[in-house]
């Protein structure tokens, strides 16, 4: 039931009354967009605001100044342009960014709405915790003493890994970055944020294909696709603006739009040919299109020879999904897939979308690789309307992991090892040793001591039973005690019920964000809770990255609300507490004690990532690009003319070297058609060069404007003496150079040409042709220079030397490489099928059944023996989970929000007509959803054909009642959302990616009954 309390002033005595006053004023869509009004559905936001836009008089518009600042919102990854207009400091009225190529002056409902964050009365105003079973208020300096103060204890008794730091994609680059070295500088890998639960399986499937794991092209180049093939993704709901780009391929090529998935989604409503696939059985369905590729000779089989690795073994594969055997494990005719494989032949470039239901998977990581392979085997790979276009969830979760909030690497995708610390404690001008002190050390099975700094930290997706497990079960001395859900909502993870459990059994529960989460209310402690307001990203500024790879900055809008302070502030406060703040910040300016100012951080980020290029992305040129996105051309998104003329919009990474360099970003990865120094790619040689006696390199084939036409190895310093390269090193890349391998006191004089003339003195040091005997001056590098730098690769020059040379002769500074098809380093080096742990084709389970249990990511983790137990009986139907267009994420945020929470009430779940005429169900009554672990729901049902029989579908944006109990009066006072309903993912069940720990959301099985 919607209900708002009142602050005492009057109101209408309905808020549909809005609805009901569509009449009476005639609106257009700017008007409407400015007054933040309603915004129903995906592209269109129609309705009318009843009277919130008033016509100004000349004196009062004299009055008062209205100031109009871009900002991005802040739901999901397309990074729509907010243009906010502010008045007396407050946020009066919107418009989306019309000169924006990404939104093109479009809002869906959420983006439309944004500005009532900013006013936000669902905010959480004040720090609390709860004492005696009550929420209390105090004061931010009493909130962090007190944590500060128990955190510390735990350290004392348990380790640094006792304390659990996970982040958010809600934070901006800058906060990312600075998190995961807050993480550091306390000492644990226990860190993490929801891209473990959304992509994870996606980064580490694609990277280990083609070298980086991130969508390939863009939202706008799919304007150049000739055709469209969706499998897991629903961006009419997930992404509503994102659908004009699909839709104008659509028109404007005539491309045909396939959409696969398990129901039919509003994105299916769009397409010319729709596969309705068993939850599940991805593999089987790509393979099963593969067959018929392979059958009718339809691959490109040029491409694959040049820069593809291990295409036969997925041949002898394939080889096994007949038409009749994908049909059996997929449900889908093999006619229809005989019909796709011809439409994508047909039509190429073609480009494959996916999102979350493709990935939340026991076998995420093989859905992903195999989809890689499909657009591989069609040649669609590093080409404009290709590639892999994979649509990242929140606002930055693109940014946040390239920033390392990940318990398995650290910012930059360095990973863990020595070599990796070692890089990073240079760019923090820390000391090594005391860095790695701040870690636990444990004995090793050989009973060597190890320091847990190179060990992979539990992932969120496992945090409780970090809490949970016996810790003689783990890779870490004790249990996790005190957990900090920094911009996290609970409700978006799995196995609810052994949650509620974790978080009554941990010492102390921290919850850091604009809203109390359902974090606050599903568990039934009494005290140990303390809550912290965070400001909006509304409220400060900083650089996104959208789910292209391109930055974009976002300017405050209006000062933090209520005492809540910007996420990089309360980082300051807690690192101020606990003694480290003078390091963590020792190259960062501060704005105050605490603060850390955002621009000089983001240049701290330029200084050490250089694996995927942040290194260009400066404050100054993101900002000049938001200051010019008119420039910008809607579908390249290359500026014509202006001050960022030949600049890709936001740089997308990586942008190359340098800002000195002024490198455009890269719009299309693995793009071979342009010179690399304009925004070409090769694939990355990321994997050795040569695997059983076989080349690993490209074959003849390389970018536009290289000097080395063949395939090559990553570049080091030692590569560049192999070409005769190294002298076009600058005299200062090569004392930088030298430094990172101890020479100290390089002189960056000594031996310059000291008769004043130009250009007689090469940048090495060497004597040049033209110089007398004696004329050069001493040369400041010793005889042993080349042989100690010789190993300093393009990753770990400081200087960024080694990529600029490398581009200047028309390379790439990764290599280049084959793409490859198998990665003998997974569990399943070629993917393959198998069945969800939790199925109800016990046939199937028989021929393709899931791992042996296993432990990684320090905890024991089950397969085969939950597998083995047949659940198909009490539990027949399978229990499938979704977005939709209204709300986001765990929906805290959304639905709390007025204008959305009108939208949708009810928490629902989608039944197949016959399955609810045999249950005995009926459309709008209430039903119980009851998963095979024991968790249930009580939940609206939906008869629809939307879904399959055999299959539901629950949407997983909903918290605030657990099993059937209604937990409003357990939230702060004013600060329970409007709309509260039943989480999904209480029913939800265990199930783990084979990789990366990702949960299994989309297959497990349910039992449903009349209410």
């Amino acid at each position: 039931m919607l209900r708002k309390k009142t602050n005492g002033v009057a109101r209408r005595p309905q808020r549909t009354s809005v609805l009901s006053r569509v009449g009476e004023s005639t609106v257009d869509r700017r008007a409407f967009l400015r007054g933040s009004g309603l915004a129903i559905g995906g592209l269109a936001a129609v309705g009318a605001t009843g009277g919130t836009v008033t016509r100004a008089t000349a004196q009062s518009a004299a009055q008062t100044a209205v100031e109009t600042i871009k900002s991005v919102c802040t739901h999901c990854s397309v990074g729509c342009t907010v243009i906010a207009e502010v008045e007396n400091g407050v946020w009066t009225g919107q418009e989306p960014g019309w000169d924006s190529p990404f939104n093109l002056g479009a809002h869906c409902a959420k983006g439309a709405s944004v500005r009532e964050h900013a006013h936000g009365e669902r905010r959480l105003k004040y720090p609390m915790k709860k004492v005696g079973g009550e929420w209390t208020r105090i004061s931010w300096e009493d909130a962090i003493n007190e944590i500060g103060d128990q955190m510390n204890v735990i350290r004392e008794e348990s380790g640094p890994d006792s304390v659990y730091w996970l982040g958010s994609a809600k934070h901006s680059n800058e906060q990312a970055y600075l998190f995961r070295k807050f993480a550091a500088y306390w000492g644990t890998n226990n860190v993490d944020h929801q891209a473990r639960i959304c992509h994870s399986t996606t980064v580490a499937g694609v990277a280990n294909t083609w070298g980086y794991g991130a969508m390939t092209n863009s939202y706008n180049d799919i304007h150049n696709s000739k055709a469209i093939f969706i499998i897991g993704g629903n961006p009419a709901e997930a992404h509503p603006v994102s659908l004009q780009h699909l839709l104008k391929a659509k028109e404007q090529n005539n491309a045909p739009l396939i959409v696969c998935d398990p129901r039919f989604t509003r994105t299916a409503a769009h397409a010319d040919e729709f596969v309705r696939l068993r939850p599940g059985s991805d593999v089987a369905l790509v393979w099963g299109i593969l067959w018929h590729l392979f059958e009718n000779g339809w691959e490109d089989k040029e491409f694959i020879r040049t820069r593809v690795w291990g295409m036969d073994q997925i041949r002898d594969e394939v080889k096994k999904w007949t038409p009749e055997e994908t049909e059996r494990v997929t449900g889908v005719p093999g006619s229809q897939l005989k019909r796709v494989a011809r439409t994508l032949a047909n039509n190429r470039p073609g480009t494959v979308i996916w999102c979350m239901g493709g990935t939340q998977h026991t076998t995420g990581n093989n859905n992903t690789r195999a989809y890689c392979i499909l657009q591989l085997a069609l040649g669609n790979m590093g080409t404009a309307g290709g590639g892999t276009n994979i649509f990242r969830g929140h606002d930055n979760v693109q940014g946040a992991t390239d920033l390392g909030v990940l318990s398995h690497t650290l910012p930059g995708y360095y990973g863990l090892s020595d070599g990796a610390w070692a890089h990073w404690a240079r760019v923090w001008g820390e000391d090594l040793d005391w860095l790695k002190g701040q870690f636990a050390t444990v004995k090793g099975e050989g009973g060597e001591d190890q320091n847990l700094c190179t060990l992979t930290g539990i992932p969120v997706s496992r945090w409780i039973d970090g809490v949970l497990e016996d810790p003689a079960n783990t890779d870490q001395p004790n249990p996790v005690r005190a957990m900090v859900l920094w911009g996290h909502a609970p409700n978006s993870q799995t196995r609810m019920k052994e949650m509620k459990t974790a978080m009554e059994k941990l010492d102390m529960l921290v919850v850091i964000d604009p809203y109390p989460t359902v974090s606050a209310v599903m568990n039934d402690r009494t005290d140990g809770v303390y809550l912290l307001p965070a400001a909006t990203q509304f409220e400060t500024r900083g650089s996104v990255t959208a789910s292209n790879r391109s930055l974009q900055w976002r300017e405050q809008v209006v000062q933090p609300l209520f005492e809540s302070k910007p996420d990089h502030e309360i980082i300051g406060l807690f690192a101020n507490k606990f003694g480290f703040a003078d390091r963590l910040f020792r190259n960062i300016e501060m704005d105050d004690a605490n603060t850390p100012n955002v621009e000089s951080t983001l240049r701290e980020i330029n200084k050490g990532m250089w694996t995927i290029g942040y290194t260009g992305q400066t404050p100054e040129r993101l900002k000049m690009h938001m200051e010019n996105q008119q420039t910008f051309d809607r579908t390249t998104l290359q500026a014509v003319g202006g001050p960022a003329d030949g600049d890709y919009y936001g740089l997308p990474w990586p942008c190359w070297g340098t800002a000195e360099i002024n490198h455009p970003g890269t719009p299309n990865l693995y793009d071979m058609s342009k010179p690399v120094a304009e925004g070409g790619l090769t694939f990355r040689a990321r994997f050795g060069v040569e695997r059983d006696g076989e080349n690993l390199l490209a074959e003849g084939v390389y970018s536009v404007g290289s000097e080395i036409q063949d395939g090559y190895p990553e570049f080091t310093y030692q590569m560049l003496m192999d070409l005769g390269w190294d002298g076009d090193l600058t005299r200062e890349e090569k004392i930088v150079m030298g430094g990172i391998v101890g020479f100290e006191g390089l002189d960056a004089t000594v031996g310059e040409s000291d008769d004043g003339d130009d250009g007689t003195t090469s940048p090495s040091g060497d004597q040049a042709s033209n110089e007398e005997v004696g004329e050069q001056s001493m040369s400041p590098f010793p005889s042993d220079y080349d042989e100690k730098v010789a190993a300093i690769n393009w990753k770990t020059d400081l200087s960024g030397g080694i990529q600029r040379v490398a581009i200047a002769h028309g390379c790439a500074p990764f290599g280049n490489a084959k793409a490859r098809a198998v990665v003998w380093t997974f569990p399943d080096p070629v993917p393959v099928h198998r069945e969800p742990l939790y199925s109800n084709r016990r046939d199937l389970v028989a021929d393709y059944p899931t791992y042996e249990d296993r432990k990684f990511y320090r905890l024991p983790t089950m397969y085969e023996s939950i597998q083995k137990n047949d659940f198909s009986e009490e539990y027949p139907i399978i229990l499938t989970s979704g977005r939709l267009v209204e709300y986001e994420g765990g929906g805290d945020e959304t639905r709390s929000n007025p204008w959305l929470a009108e939208l949708q009430q009810d928490m629902f779940v989608e039944i197949n007509t016959r399955d609810a005429n045999n249950l005995g169900v009926r459309d709008g009554t209430q039903v119980w959803v009851e998963g095979p672990e024991g968790g249930k729901v009580k939940v609206m049902a939906m008869v629809t054909n939307r879904v399959g029989a055999g299959v539901a579908f629950m949407p997983f944006h909903f918290g605030g009642h657990f099993e059937g109990v209604d937990l409003r009066d357990k939230y702060p006072d004013g600060a329970d959302p409007y709309v509260l309903g039943e989480s999904t993912n209480v029913a939800q069940t265990y199930g783990y990616d084979s990789v990366t720990q990702m949960q299994e959301t989309k297959a497990t099985l349910c039992k449903i009954w009349a209410a």
